[in-house]
Parts: structure tokens; C-alpha cells; sequence
């Protein structure tokens, strides 16, 4: 996230923009069957590639910020439809405190997660070739002929130039074309961007952004204010029709009105071609916050046109900050965004958030699914199995990841505090939870498989609230699904976090 426009004050929110018997009797059969997660592998091996560096300036910015080398944060992956044991994820390498990091890394297995390899992703930010002082918000994604895309938020600190960049590998990610600029200005108010190569044809791959303007209409070069007299945070949306070789002219896929926005928009195709982009959308009149929901809008023509209006998939608490540290208060910046999937054989979209819906003040895993689309969702339940006999600060479950098996079970990861020992900082750990079948019902969610922790989160960067990342990795390779998540190290050993990966199977 850019440095003036993220975690804007005042809440979580604006801190991120400031059947019948039988089937009844084969579902508990089904989600009696167990999954076991494989030990953890060290997915960023090595220390930083930009230790070296001075193209940045690093001593200037370290007068006005906090640099935490070898911090690697904030996953996503993808893998390859051609070569199902090549998998990638990228990341926010050596993070500062106050938004983005110096750039942006790949890690790249070939054989199913048992080996990683490092690679730099070229002009993200100066420390790999590029003209931008930092580079946030990675994430990629593989189109179906093995083309693999990435896409960066990259933005000076010394003036407020920003651009959505994309970048291309043909080669399973371990070379990476120039970036392409998809969207570049000077108001330093484009944030949380993500890319979706669509699935059942490799020529069209998909971009989205917020882009902060205040006011509406005033020139580019004017600098957003969130306390301006009226100020918008627009869904931006570009495309490719020829495989990344040229990209449309950014234009507005939804506009949520003024002293609105929306924030945290990902794509996902459906079996029949239609796009559904989901989000967090929220309105105030100065301060508080009136109203946040998750909500999505489609596009049946391959992004040429949205629908004007958001369908609503769940309101969600506008007070609530998001989880924080049960022994010192501490803001635990888990982002609050949220997740979504599409299982490619029915069709059905899942999303899981955060909220405090049960317990207010305390964080839990929210569901919901649709089945016609994205136009209507289900009730919302809680899922994390965090139990309450726990002090109830260690209940708090966050940073959720959601995706689909090939035979339709539903994968979720996140991490929670029930292991909390204060006397060893605060103990983390990571979790898988799945639903075989009616999932809205939360009694057909399994008991959680432990992935990984207990682990220090404090020793993870203090990035206005200690930060893992705003989402973590998750793909599915036949029925086992492979999560990249991040660990706090050490900092007093100069190594704040590493990126893990492990399987989970039944």
C-alpha cells in the first residue's frame, strides 16, 4: 500500500483506505474424512536479494521510516495449469513500516512445493531496475497455456508518483519480461490492485484497483484527501485481449458515490465466461464510518461493462478495528479484507472474511456462498473452530484464504491465538479447516488440521500494527490444497519473517 493513502484513520476499514436424508447422512460421512498437513518448507531461502542495495536511497528513507531486512510478507500464488507441480508466489521483500517494501521477489517450485527457489521480479521498485522507490501488493496468476502474470503497486516516497504494473514470465517464473505500466499517475492514490489470467482463454487476463480522488473531478495532479469536502475510491479495471501485449485504458468498473470507496477487489471467472469482482465497500460522512459490506458486481461481456450496482454479500461491523495483540493491545494489521473462490465445475462462488459478529471485539471467520453467480449469497455463518474455552483475547482467528479442491471441497486457512503463551511473545499458529458439502449449515466444517506454529507474532514488522500481510497464498492441485503462509523469526537475529509452504491432503 502507498505511504499517504493507506490505512487511513479510523477504523479497520479506514485504515485500509486510511436436502434429503441421504444427503444429509453422506455429508457427515464426508466431512468426517480427515486432512493431514505435511511439515512446513521454507519457501524464501537465502537472505535478501536487495542487501545491497542503495538505489532507493535507504539512509534517506530511514530518517522518516523503519526498514526490516529480510522480512518477506504478504503471499500469493498461483500454479500452473500446464505443469501442476510448478507453483509461484510472490511477495513484499524487506517491508517498511509505513507502506510497501523495497520490492518484489518470486519463489518458484517445480516439484510441488518440496524445493523453492528464489527469483527477482525486474522494475517493480530502483533495488530491482525500476524507477519506483517501493513496490507493495503482489499477487499472480497462471493462464491456461502457462503464461504466468504478476502484478505490483509501485510509488515514490519523495514526490507522489504511483502505477499499477504488470509483469510476464513464460518460463513458470524464473524470468520475467519489463513490467508494463497498466495505470500511472501522480495523485499516489492507487492501492490494493490484483490480476486474474481468465481460465478458459490465455489472451484475456484482468486487473483491478481502488484509486483515491478527492475531490471527484479535480485534476490528476491534485492529492487525495480523505477529510476533503467530498472525495471517491473507485474500482478501476483494465484488461488484455492479446496476452499482455497491450492493455485497455484504466476506466471505472464501479463507483460507490462520494465519501465512498471500495477496496480489496479480486476477479474470478465463472464456468460460463462471466467475471464477478468482490470487494469491501464503505461510505461515511467525514467520520465514523456509516456503513462497510462485502459486495461484489459482474461483468457477463468480459469487463467491457459492470453491473451499476453492488450486490450486497454481507455488512460487516464499520466500528470494529480488527484483531490486536491479547497481552499488550497491539493492532494486529491482518488486513480485513476479503477472500473469494469459484469452484470451476459448479460454478459456486465462496467468500470468507473477517468480522466480530459473534463476540463483539473479537475476530472470527466469516462464510458465505452463491449459486447463481454472485447475484444472491447465503446467510453468513462463522467457521474458525478457535475454541471458546480459551481466555476469550485468544479466541481472535484472521487473514483468511479461501479455495476450491477438484471434488468440490471447500479450503480455508487462517491463523489464531488459542496457543497464546505470553511469556513467549504472541504464540501463533496457522490452520486448515474444509467443507465437503452444505456449507452453509457451520456444523459441516471439519475440525481444523494444524499447518504450522506455534510462532512468535511479535517478531513479525511493526507496520501500523504487526504484519504478516494483508492476505496469504493458497492453490489446489487435484483434491490437496498448498498454502504459503508467513512466520514471525526473529527480529534480533535481523530476520523478522520467512514464507512457508506445506500440503494438505485428505
Amino acid at each position: 500500500m502507498s505511504v499517504s493513502v493507506s490505512w487511513r484513520a479510523g477504523t479497520r476499514w479506514g485504515l485500509l483506505a486510511m436436502a434429503c436424508l441421504a444427503a444429509v447422512i453422506a455429508v457427515g460421512v464426508a466431512a468426517a474424512v480427515p486432512y493431514s498437513a505435511t511439515a512446513p518448507v521454507l519457501a524464501t531461502p537465502g537472505t535478501s536479494p536487495f542487501a545491497n542495495c542503495t538505489a532507493d536511497n535507504p539512509s534517506v528513507q530511514q530518517q522518516f521510516s523503519t526498514l526490516y531486512p529480510n522480512a518477506e510478507v504478504e503471499p500469493r500464488a498461483s500454479v500452473n495449469p500446464t505443469n501442476s507441480q510448478n507453483i509461484v508466489t510472490e511477495y513484499q521483500q524487506d517491508r517498511w513500516n509505513d507502506g510497501g517494501s523495497r520490492g518484489l521477489v518470486a519463489s518458484v517450485t517445480t516439484n510441488g512445493g518440496a524445493s523453492w527457489h528464489r527469483v527477482v521480479v525486474p522494475g517493480t521498485a530502483k533495488c530491482s531496475g525500476g524507477i519506483y522507490d517501493r513496490a507493495s501488493d503482489p499477487w499472480v496468476s497462471f493462464a491456461p497455456n502457462g503464461d504466468l502474470y504478476a502484478i505490483s503497486l509501485s510509488f515514490d516516497v519523495f514526490d507522489t508518483n504511483n502505477a499499477i504494473l504488470v509483469s510476464k514470465s513464460t518460463n513458470g517464473g524464473d524470468t520475467w519480461s519489463a513490467p508494463v505500466a497498466v495505470a500511472a499517475d501522480d495523485t499516489n492514490g492507487l492501492d490494493k490492485e490484483s490480476i486474474t489470467a481468465d481460465p478458459h482463454d490465455s489472451n484475456f487476463v484482468y486487473a483491478v484497483w481502488d484509486r483515491f480522488v478527492s475531490p471527484p473531478g479535480f485534476p490528476p495532479s491534485e492529492q487525495g484527501r480523505l477529510h476533503a469536502r467530498s472525495y471517491v475510491q473507485q474500482a478501476f479495471f483494465s484488461r488484455t485481449t492479446n496476452g499482455g501485449v497491450t492493455w485497455s485504458a484504466p476506466r471505472v468498473a464501479y463507483n460507490p458515490g462520494t465519501h465512498a470507496g471500495t477496496i480489496g477487489s479480486i476477479i474470478n471467472v465463472l464456468p460460463d465466461g462471466t467475471l464477478v469482482d468482490g470487494f469491501i465497500q464503505f461510505a461515511d460522512h467525514k467520520r465514523p464510518l456509516r456503513g462497510v459490506q462485502i459486495a461484489v458486481i459482474r461483468s457477463t461481456d468480459k469487463g467491457l461493462s459492470w453491473s451499476r450496482t453492488a450486490t450486497i454479500v454481507s455488512p460487516i461491523d464499520p466500528t470494529f478495528p480488527g484483531p490486536t495483540d491479547p497481552d499488550t493491545g497491539a493492532l494486529i494489521r491482518s488486513g480485513g479484507l476479503p477472500d473469494f473462490a469459484v469452484d470451476p465445475a459448479s460454478g459456486k462462488l465462496y467468500a470468507v472474511w473477517e468480522d466480530d459478529a459473534t463476540t463483539p471485539g473479537i475476530d472470527e471467520i466469516r462464510f458465505s456462498q452463491s449459486t447463481d453467480g454472485g447475484l444472491t449469497w447465503s446467510t453468513p455463518v462463522k467457521i474458525n473452530q478457535t475454541p471458546t474455552s480459551v481466555p476469550i483475547g485468544d479466541q481472535q482467528a484472521f487473514t483468511p484464504s479461501v479455495k476450491v479442491a477438484a471434488d468440490g471441497t471447500v479450503g480455508v486457512t487462517y491463523y489464531d491465538f488459542r496457543n497464546n503463551t505470553p511469556s513467549a511473545g504472541l504464540t501463533t499458529d496457522f490452520w486448515f479447516i474444509h467443507c465437503h458439502a452444505s456449507c452453509t449449515r457451520a456444523g459441516n466444517w471439519s475440525e481444523e488440521t494444524h499447518v504450522a506454529g506455534p510462532f512468535d507474532e511479535e517478531q513479525a514488522p511493526d507496520a501500523r500494527g504487526l504484519f504478516l500481510g494483508d492476505y496469504m497464498g493458497l492453490v489446489t492441485v487435484g483434491n490437496t490444497f498448498t498454502p504459503i503462509f508467513g512466520e514471525g523469526i526473529s527480529r534480533a537475529q535481523g530476520n523478522p519473517t520467512d514464507l512457508f509452504s506445506s500440503s494438505v491432503h485428505p
